[in-house]
């Protein structure tokens, strides 16, 4: 009796070492059942493009489902403060572009803190802005746009994917600040309306990221006037730059990371970070976006930490001068 009795004790004892050694394993199982993948825009949207690869190459690296949910409006803030307050256990995530540290510049208040309510896991990829116009348009070349807006004031305008996105921002400062030009700002929700806006003729001119031109740009739906870059996109060779167009300093790029709620354990974060450097290494991504008009923008945690406090010293120095304010 006295020795059955021992043996109970003894599995009493060892039960709880078990269970306790059998902890990492399960917390390592990660990810366990789908996750959320929150882009803070409209489906087509060049933000929603590079989620949908991203979900899309974790899922193949993980066997478990990354699925996106597009949240848009407020210029991104809306699917931003939803992902802040989402638990962090790393079954929510974000995508994020410059707007997420263009907002807290031009608004009093946002609905979250760039530097505090998330843990940034990887940037991915990064894409120049363009000005490009309605076929419709006199103007073949920036020389010509600066003309006839100069002799024709307030009579067009420019679509934007918002008040306050970096777009926006963007064109004030090189139409109204840098030349001078009366100009109408006509914002729309999300790139890809203001695309089709342009296309249809109820706005003259577009400035918005490349990838979403380049084939509207191909077809002649627009004409590509200029890239705000220091060279050439390889999709638009024939597209000049700004610099080349007379016009300096006014390199306008558009990028993209992923990022998890607050909170989120290092393990989870570190295993992201991993999966999102090989997804971007991978040849088949590196083509998708080049054709997209993307550059791969491999970057490690720490890495897009710091470029997200490079970026929001630069866009606050940016609305300020152009004196932009939404609330």
């Amino acid at each position: 009796m006295k020795r059955v009795l021992s043996l109970l004790l003894l599995g009493l004892l060892v039960l709880p070492l078990q269970l306790a050694a059998q902890q990492p394993a399960i917390a390592e199982a990660y990810p366990a059942r789908p996750v959320k993948v929150i882009v803070p825009y409209p489906p087509g949207a060049a933000a929603d493009i590079i989620g949908r690869i991203v979900t899309q190459k974790l899922s193949d690296a993980t066997g478990t489902q990354f699925f996106v949910e597009n949240l848009p409006g407020a210029g991104g803030t809306i699917g931003t403060a939803t992902a802040a307050r989402a638990t962090a256990d790393g079954y929510t995530l974000l995508v994020m572009n410059q707007d997420y540290v263009v907002q807290p510049a031009v608004k009093s208040k946002v609905p979250y803190d760039p530097f505090k309510s998330f843990t940034p896991i990887a940037s991915v990829a990064a894409a120049p802005e363009t000005i490009s116009v309605h076929p419709s348009l006199p103007a073949t070349n920036m020389k010509e746009l600066i003309a006839l807006l100069r002799d024709n004031p307030g009579k067009y305008g420019y679509a934007s994917p918002g008040h306050g996105t970096s777009p926006h921002v963007a064109v004030e400062r090189l139409f109204k600040l840098t030349l001078g030009l009366d100009v109408v700002h006509v914002p729309f929700q999300g790139g890809a309306p203001a695309v089709a806006a342009t296309i249809a003729g109820h706005t003259q001119i577009l400035h918005i990221t490349l990838p979403l031109i380049t084939q509207h740009v191909k077809e002649g739906k627009l004409r590509g006037i200029a890239v705000a870059d220091t060279k050439r996109s390889v999709v638009l060779p024939d597209l000049p730059t700004l610099v080349e167009s007379g016009i300096p300093n006014h390199e306008v790029g558009y990028w993209t990371g992923v990022l998890a709620p607050a909170g989120t354990s290092n393990s989870i974060v570190a295993s992201l970070e991993a999966h999102m450097g090989r997804i971007v290494s991978l040849p088949d991504v590196k083509q998708r976006l080049a054709t997209l008009g993307f550059g791969p923008l491999a970057g490690t945690s720490a890495e897009l930490a710091g470029y997200i406090k490079t970026e929001a010293a630069e866009w606050e120095r940016v609305v300020r001068g152009a004196k932009i304010h939404v609330d």
